[in-house]
């Protein structure tokens, strides 16, 4: 289906009316659901989970008053979610369609999207759980064409390939140890060599020691956001003619995905146990069975396939589960 046909059904459809996304306060979690919340209607309710203790959490506000408009769906993501949500759930009287974008630790969800590597041999018979791919977010090619003339002017005026690599931290399965923080920039040396103008930017997992080793890079043609200012990190999409990602992120290569241009993985120090096979299977499955990304061995060359945009396609679904409820 072409993104003009998607476009023109989504006019067509009007918004669900009332949508909570109910969700801790990590960006992570937040933007999963706001990304599928937004599919339904353009403006939802944000629901921020509080991680206080004690008397503070006495002065806070109530997650939700029962003379609030009633939501017709609750979109969570996040174990510490997911008790608020069924209790919101049972306080309407059950009405509202209950979603969840990971796979609970507890019943009662209608609905719930689990990401293939996170899939088990078990869900395959509940038809309430949902297979996809990597995480939903809510980045969309309309977002980013909005800023790409300014983001080429700013970064590759002189009309020369743009690359943009991104880096994530620690977490477990990888880490940015010395070794690591010698490959990214090995990796990003020989992009500028080849011709690339290349742009860097870290994530709120980096450690100082990477953003540090980072800058040491910067020239002529490597841009690096030393966390001063604004995150370029959406102009830097929005310019990018490829990307470069490193395997410690779920959801930036999905993000990437969307925008239909060539997406590399970079690998990184392997921490061996469970945490490490997971990642590994994500990385396999995207670049091995579905085809999306590559693993960097060098080069950045245009290749294709069909952008990924998960976010759109559970909208779609959860849409039409809204209209076969009784």
């Amino acid at each position: 289906m072409s993104v003009d046909h998607d476009a023109r059904v989504r006019e067509r459809t009007p918004d669900v009316d009332c949508i909570w996304a109910v969700t801790e306060s990590k960006a992570g979690t937040l933007t999963q659901c706001l990304g599928v919340a937004k599919e339904l209607n353009p403006s939802p309710v944000a629901k921020t989970i509080s991680r206080s203790r004690g008397i503070r959490k006495w002065f806070e506000p109530p997650l939700y008053r029962r003379k609030e408009k009633e939501p017709a769906v609750l979109i969570s993501c996040g174990f510490r979610s997911e008790p608020p949500v069924l209790d919101i759930k049972a306080a309407y009287g059950g009405r509202p369609l209950a979603v969840h974008l990971q796979r609970p630790r507890i019943e009662g969800y209608d609905m719930i999207f689990v990401s293939r590597h996170d899939w088990a041999p078990e869900l395959d018979h509940r038809p309430n759980y949902h297979s996809m791919v990597g995480v939903p977010h809510q980045i969309t090619p309309t977002r980013l064409d909005a800023l790409r003339d300014d983001a080429r002017t700013r970064f590759a005026g002189d009309g020369r390939r743009v690359a943009a690599v991104f880096v994530g931290g620690s977490n477990g399965a990888y880490a940015y140890d010395g070794n690591s923080h010698k490959h990214i920039g090995d990796a990003i040396k020989h992009l500028e060599a080849e011709g690339w103008r290349v742009l860097v930017s870290v994530s709120r997992r980096s450690e100082e020691e990477t953003l540090q080793a980072l800058l040491k890079l910067r020239s002529a043609n490597i841009d690096v956001w030393d966390r001063s200012g604004e995150n370029p990190y959406l102009h830097y999409m929005a310019a990018a003619d490829g990307f470069l990602i490193a395997k410690d992120s779920i959801t930036m290569p999905c993000e990437a995905l969307a925008t239909g241009k060539p997406v590399y993985a970079l690998d990184l120090t392997h921490i061996p146990g469970p945490r490490l096979e997971k990642f590994e299977f994500y990385h396999r499955d995207l670049a091995q069975n579905l085809g999306l990304t590559r693993p960097f061995e060098g080069k950045i060359d245009l290749y294709d396939y069909q952008p990924l945009n998960e976010t759109r396609r559970i909208g779609s679904v959860i849409r039409s589960a809204l209209k076969t409820r009784p």
